[in-house]
């Protein structure tokens, strides 16, 4: 009897720990599944299906990697200097460096064309789980079930593009728990607008990354073209000239790229112990490579400088990520509540004999991982260690080549059909290859692999063919003719014959490597993710009987909404005020001596006297973010903007494990800064008159 009273307790804990977040801000929500009651009853916002509709179809996910908005009913399009920062790059040139120099089009007809750029809005969304789960469920396996899933998925996204014409991707959410169907109208006729100067942008490089207070104007505006005319949106955000106040309560809208706090303790052990370190140790090596690249001249340094500010911004971000995993207060935090969870679950028989040996098969999918991770990660993963624009095409060549031929169900997801259109634009890119920084990070992966697995291991011996890693790189980027758009096509319409018969170097090594990374991919595919997907959608399973389904899943570069005031905090004894001012930026240029990275443009310089130094510039929040937040509106209730999201401060960097917002915090640029700066700076009136509604 006892030990029933001592079960009962412990669920009944395990029931109040698990009854979601609602002290905190805490959570990136579904648009379909909103925190209504929790904002109604803290903050006292009704939550409209109108104004959630509104908000949806207002906001924009940027390419590959990013997050942006409507703003305007002519089709302009806001997000973040750094997310804008690749197609900067690709239309700088050495005579011309937008990078530095910034860029204004006054008129419509002075806006640049981005040949490579992509911009979707999430139209519809349907909820598709029992369609995707009963396609599992003859499967003798759970690697079987995973990829009749696959299929599936392929099949319904093939189905609902030629059903409505809309980009459609089956987004896969609580790790294997739910599926829904995403339906997106695609833009590809965009054009540059206006974006700063990158010292303007980035005031205090790689010192204030992830700090606070902070004074950048880290934005940069688009416009989306339809049938050559600027697009004239049904949905749009409309600007405040007010801004917010200390404690308001604000949204951020946007794409936040991947959560594991859902993660169970020995998949998190698995990102301390294994993961995060590898990284690191790749990102700091790649860092120092591409510092000394840039040191031998100012065209390298303009070369390098999309690539390295990338290296630079991961490792400060996965050196935050290692510290949260390794800060025994959320340790022990996560470790009891997998206790209480697992506890609750064991007393209650059914839910034991349905659930109980989840986290066991998550632990079993990790010792996996770790066994293939250093060779699967630097072949395979989404990290793969040759980065060369000129090596990715060729892969994607090789396997274009022989993914196409085979039904669409049984194809790599990325190319699926559904996948064809975003792969073909990356592909026919005519943007800028440079053969010294080809050469270079060529060069950097085969040293890294002949570093890794010795220089006798079989595959590099290959790669090497008989030559030091800078010979071969250089020989590649060579001989290859990959550069040319026109040949990349002729391989792609000519199929496996064409591949077959090609004597390019670069091809050659592709298809050198590919049989060995579809070995390792098929073995994560079959006993890591299969086995994650299968566990924790039955641990969610247990999460949602016990807590309920009103919570978030981890984000998936899918649309969410968070929320939180604008709000303050003290760190180590000193307060730290919600809001820094345009003066203060001046300041801080001055104290350091106006020394890169805290120079300012001399247009800045000569600008101060006519600037409102009062008026605010950036601000924080206690909205729950993560890497592909940037360039999300900020947003009051009245689904107004009144910033855009840059960054969040060191302390927030544990938000990718564990949200907690002590000290953590959003960092956005202040919307009364943009408008100050763009008429006072830049003498963009048209453009700032555009954002306002003039």
């Amino acid at each position: 009897m006892k030990k029933k009273l001592m079960i009962l307790a412990a669920t009944c804990l395990a029931l109040s720990v698990f009854s979601g977040p609602s002290a905190a801000d805490e959570g990136m929500w579904l648009f379909t599944d909103p925190p209504s009651k929790l904002l109604k009853d803290k903050y006292g916002f009704d939550v409209k299906d109108a104004w959630l509709e509104h908000v949806q179809k207002s906001c924009v996910k940027f390419g590959r990697s990013g997050s942006s908005s409507l703003v305007s009913s002519n089709g302009l399009v806001m997000t973040n200097h750094h997310v804008g920062f690749g197609q900067l790059y690709k239309l700088s040139t050495p005579e011309r460096n937008l990078l530095e120099e910034g860029f204004y089009a006054a008129t419509r007809d002075e806006e640049l064309q981005c040949d490579d750029l992509e911009m979707k809005v999430l139209w519809s969304i349907e909820d598709v789980t029992d369609d995707v789960v009963s396609a599992g469920k003859s499967a003798d396996t759970t690697a079987g079930a995973d990829s009749a899933k696959r299929k599936r998925i392929a099949e319904i996204e093939k189905q609902a593009k030629e059903r409505t014409g809309l980009t459609s991707d089956v987004v896969t959410l609580f790790h294997g728990a739910r599926y829904h169907l995403y339906q997106y109208k695609r833009y590809t006729d965009i054009r540059l607008v206006m974006a700063p100067e990158g010292l303007a942008a980035h005031f205090g490089g790689d010192t204030d990354n992830f700090e606070y207070p902070r004074y950048c104007i880290d934005v940069s505006f688009f416009r989306i073209y339809e049938n050559g005319k600027p697009l004239q949106p049904k949905h749009h955000l409309s600007w405040s000239t007010s801004g917010a106040r200390d404690g308001e309560l604000t949204f951020i809208v946007g794409h936040p790229a991947r959560t594991e706090r859902m993660f169970t303790l020995e998949h998190l052990k698995f990102l301390r112990d294994v993961k995060f370190p590898t990284i690191l140790k790749r990102l700091w090596r790649r860092e120092v490579q591409l510092l000394n690249f840039s040191a031998r001249s100012k065209e390298q340094e303009r070369m390098a400088r999309s690539d390295l500010g990338g290296v630079r911004n991961s490792r400060k971000a996965f050196t935050g990520m290692l510290a949260g995993a390794l800060d025994p207060n959320i340790w022990q935090a996560k470790q009891s509540a997998e206790w209480q969870l697992r506890l609750a679950v064991d007393a209650n028989p059914e839910y034991a004999s349905e659930w109980g040996d989840a986290w066991a098969r998550v632990a079993q999918a990790q010792q996996k991982h770790a066994e293939i991770y250093e060779r699967y990660s630097a072949l395979a993963g989404r990290r793969t260690v040759i980065r060369s624009d000129l090596f990715a095409i060729a892969r994607n060549i090789v396997r274009l080549a022989d993914e196409l031929p085979k039904p669409n169900g049984e194809r790599l997801s990325e190319y699926s059909d559904a996948s064809l259109e975003s792969l073909y634009l990356r592909l026919y890119s005519p943007a800028p290859i440079h053969p010294k920084l080809e050469i270079n990070q060529i060069e950097s992966g085969l040293s890294y692999l002949a570093e890794t697995f010795g220089a006798d291991d079989l595959l590099v011996r290959s790669a090497l063919a008989g030559q030091s890693p800078r010979a071969r790189a250089a020989s590649l980027v060579r001989h290859t003719k990959l550069a040319d758009v026109d040949e990349r096509k002729r391989l792609v319409e000519g199929g496996a014959d064409a591949v077959r018969a090609s004597d390019d170097p670069m091809i050659a090594l592709a298809a050198l490597l590919d049989p060995e990374t579809r070995m390792l991919r098929k073995i994560y595919e079959d006993e890591v993710e299969s086995v994650e997907h299968d566990a924790y959608a039955r641990i969610a399973a247990a999460q949602f009987a016990i807590q309920g389904a009103n919570t978030y899943p981890d984000a998936t570069f899918t649309l969410r909404l968070a929320f939180g005031p604008v709000m303050g905090y003290t760190e180590s004894g000193v307060e730290i005020p919600p809001f820094t001012e345009l003066g203060g930026l001046y300041e801080r240029h001055e104290a350091r001596g106006g020394l890169d990275p805290f120079k300012l443009p001399e247009r800045w310089l000569k600008a101060k006297s006519t600037l409102d130094l009062n008026t605010p510039y950036n601000f924080v929040s206690t909205a729950d973010i993560i890497g592909g937040n940037s360039g999300s509106p900020v947003i009051n209730r009245k689904g107004e903007v009144v910033g855009i999201v840059f960054d969040g401060n060191i302390q927030s960097l544990v938000w990718d494990i564990a949200y907690t917002d002590h000290e953590a915090r959003a960092v956005s640029v202040d919307s009364r800064g943009i408008i100050e700066v763009l008429r006072n700076v830049y003498h963009a009136d048209a453009l700032a008159n555009e954002l306002v509604g003039r």
